[in-house]
């Protein structure tokens, strides 16, 4: 009886140790697949990566090439977009104009506001430029788009969502002489600012640099029609 003790238990410690060596193996080479598998990806992803770079390298030199390949025309218009999109700075004859809040003390009961600049007188000020032939715009060194802002925001104005304080510097490309009659009219947006002491400086210039746009463009809803607009 002891003998089928002994015995018994040598088998079940025989049975134990070839259960625990092919538990061992087996979780051995479940981590080695799972090393291969980790391997292999980072492996996939960097050929994929270099893939890319090789791809953006060979678009870049494929529009070095159309740039200075292209004919007059084509370059004239790609040039055209270019400044359309305000990736390019600009330099042309037009006007300087420096507005800044009134030194005029409120009597009692007046509206402090109506002596300050606001969004909206900027925004008139630009509209006579636009209607005026203004090619191009900015206020205090930033390029304005159609996609720009300008937006009271608290004491400042935001403009391409920088903020600033006055005085405030609009730069038009353009006409000079128009753009400094679209801006006296009688009655017109100057003389209004001005009757509240609001100081409006309008200076024409030969040479007015307008830098280009330093923010991006994204287009989250705006898709190309296929075949073009009908």
């Amino acid at each position: 009886m002891v003998f089928r003790t002994h015995r018994e238990k040598f088998f079940l410690f025989l049975v134990c140790l070839i259960i625990g060596t092919m538990v061992s193996t087996q979780f051995r080479s479940a981590e080695h697949a799972k090393q291969s598998v980790n391997q292999q990806r980072a492996e996939d992803l960097a050929e994929k990566l270099k893939n890319a770079e090789k791809e953006n390298k060979e678009l870049a030199q494929q529009l070095e090439e159309l740039e200075t390949q292209g004919t007059g025309g084509d370059r004239k218009v790609l040039n055209d977009l270019k400044i359309k999109a305000g990736e390019v700075a600009l330099r042309g004859p037009g006007v300087v104009v420096t507005v800044n809040d009134s030194q005029v003390t409120p009597k009692a009961g007046e509206n402090p506001n109506l002596y300050v600049i606001h969004d909206d007188d900027l925004l008139r000020l630009l509209n006579e430029l636009r209607a005026a032939g203004a090619e191009a715009l900015a206020i205090n060194k930033e390029r304005l788009l159609d996609v720009s802002e300008v937006r009271c925001a608290g004491p400042t104005v935001s403009v391409n969502n920088t903020r600033f304080t006055p005085p405030y510097e609009i730069r038009a490309i353009g006409d000079p002489k128009t753009l400094e009659s679209a801006l006296r009219l009688r009655g017109g947006v100057v003389e209004t600012l001005k009757f509240w002491g609001i100081t409006v400086d309008v200076k024409r210039m030969d040479k007015v640099e307008i830098p280009a746009y330093k923010g991006t463009r994204h287009f989250e809803y705006a898709k190309p029609e296929e075949g073009g607009v009908q």
